[in-house]
């Protein structure tokens, strides 16, 4: 009875020395996301700065905000593998520093062109991020109990750095010029590379097998064909120019499915998606961003150009959905715990479908304490779903494939991300662009410039001026309004769809047993062996 008593003492002291460099390996890995996270929406609150300074046209507009995900997308799994096999850690550092000159450019930025190419490379530096960041989280957690905490720690960091990046751009916005809310990349980088080149451990997959460069580069260009088809087809873009990438980006991901299937060692092993856990929890991911993201950034336009609130009050307003999917996050673990994968996403879909019905409530004045509601509601739901199918398609994939996983999760997220802004924003024009056409007393030009865009028929009244002028900003903002509540109810059925195809996730969490001595090297270790080899 004293050998198994002194042997667990033992195995909890083993344990807890592997749990505190894990721990820290987290904190490093947090700081990451966040590199990444405030960039995602600090350009919310200066699309209409950007505008008005820059002078970008309606596709050129598109492309300053789409093309960010678009090429994050396109290349997440060529990166997630490529860190497979050369070092996660070494694609992290490289994504640092790449981010932080993509800062610089588009801070400086003197026309639309500069700022499309600069926040194209920024996309490729997030590409190199993020499926870093959560492979390294599956390996140095290898527990299923701690790495559910671990995530929801993740997600949480998440939800503040969406948080900071509307009000950390709003402030910047009321004191300096729009290029300024990309600066902000740059100090977070400076402290991550070299404290990540300390403290973070190597680690890489099995190793076996050459890595398959015609195979990532087949995905990445169909991934991007993809996408970009379907956001010319979201901008009403129906012509040979839109399906020459569709078509091409659609056959090289079936070549890309058939080489992977063929080779001994795929870059990526499709088995996966046999499982139902997994492939479930990507499409749960795709669904929930392709309603809401889209919905995010008409909503930032909604409160500044339909209630006329300033930046950095419109980050304030955004403030309340950040801060419940913060809560939400810390709360993850214990919920999916509790209620399995299956209830929890289930009922996180249905929590975000009822708050994004309640914002039908939003009109042409201002209602503080429904879009409080609202934004709560919606933060928390949205947070639960994300967690709950992040970690059940991590734990499904085995530990020689976690960038693979990683890179398909994530490209799912920047999928239904890139897809949701095109989708929902087509159906906002749908809704929108009609009621415009026959304003009393505006010319038929003017009516139709100001179709493209609230901002622009903003401008167009300006010029008019007179009772033509008012009566065309009335029309375009009732209109603006009702182009809302379309989209709005299209992301509730979307949501809804979600939470039908949650059902095929597992009733309860199944946690493997870890051996005790699974550990991850200490910093210094890892250091000492470096110089030592």
């Amino acid at each position: 009875m004293s050998g198994t008593t002194t042997a667990a003492a033992a195995l909890r002291r083993r344990a807890a020395g592997a749990g505190a460099n894990r721990w820290v390996v987290l904190v490093v890995l947090c700081v990451s996301l966040l590199l990444v996270a405030v960039d995602a929406t600090v350009l919310h609150v200066a699309v209409p700065a950007v505008t008005e300074d820059l002078k970008p046209g309606a596709i050129e507009l598109l492309w300053i905000v789409d093309v960010y995900p678009l090429v994050c997308a396109s290349l997440l799994i060529l990166f997630g593998t490529l860190g497979d096999k050369v070092g996660r850690r070494r694609v992290l550092l490289l994504g640092y520093a790449l981010f932080g000159v993509a800062s610089g450019v588009a801070a400086l930025a003197d026309n639309a062109q500069v700022l499309i190419l600069a926040r194209a490379l920024l996309g490729v530096g997030g590409a190199m991020i993020m499926p870093a960041t959560l492979s390294i989280l599956r390996q140095v957690f290898p527990d299923r109990r701690e790495r559910a905490l671990a995530i929801g720690i993740w997600s949480a960091v998440a939800a503040v750095g969406a948080a900071v990046g509307p009000l950390l751009g709003g402030f910047l916005l009321e004191h300096f010029w729009w290029g300024s809310v990309f600066l902000v990349n740059i100090p977070l980088m400076l402290v991550s590379l070299p404290v990540g080149r300390l403290l973070l451990p190597e680690s890489k997959g099995s190793g076996q097998g050459p890595w398959d460069v015609v195979g990532a580069l087949m995905a990445a260009a169909g991934l991007f064909g993809v996408v970009l088809g379907v956001k010319r087809l979201g901008g009403g873009e129906i012509d040979g120019i839109t399906a020459v990438p569709l078509v091409v980006g659609a056959v090289l991901l079936v070549l890309f499915v058939r080489r992977q299937r063929r080779r001994t060692h795929p870059l990526v092993d499709l088995r996966m998606f046999a499982r139902p856990a997994f492939s479930t929890s990507v499409c749960c991911i795709v669904l929930a961003m392709l309603a809401l993201v889209g919905l995010e950034l008409i909503a930032a336009q909604y409160l500044q150009l339909v209630l006329g609130l300033s930046p950095l009050e419109t980050g304030l307003r955004l403030l309340p959905l950040t801060v419940a999917a913060m809560a939400s996050g810390l709360a993850g673990a214990r919920m999916l715990r509790r209620f399995g994968p299956r209830r929890m996403v289930c009922f996180g879909f249905c929590l975000t479908a009822v708050a994004v019905l309640t914002l039908l409530g939003m009109g042409g004045e201002d209602n503080a304490p429904l879009l409080l509601f609202g934004f709560v509601l919606l933060g928390f739901g949205l947070e639960t779903t994300l967690f709950g199918a992040y970690e059940s398609m991590l734990s499904e994939a085995p530990p020689e494939q976690a960038g693979g996983a990683a890179a398909i999760g994530e490209t799912s997220y920047q999928l239904g991300a890139g897809i949701g802004i095109a989708l929902l924003g087509s159906v906002m024009n749908a809704a929108y662009t009609p009621g415009l056409s026959s304003v009393q007393g505006v010319p038929a030009s003017a009516s139709a410039a100001a179709g493209h865009s609230l901002g622009e028929a903003y401008e167009v009244a300006g010029r008019l001026g007179g009772p033509a002028g008012e009566a065309l900003r009335r029309t375009a903002r009732d209109c603006f309004v009702h182009g809302l509540h379309v989209t709005l109810l299209v992301s509730a059925g979307l949501l809804l769809l979600g939470a039908v195809m949650a059902l095929r996730l597992p009733r309860v969490m199944q946690c493997e047993v870890v051996p005790a001595e699974v550990e991850v090297p200490a910093p210094r270790d890892v250091m000492e062996s470096r110089v030592s080899a």
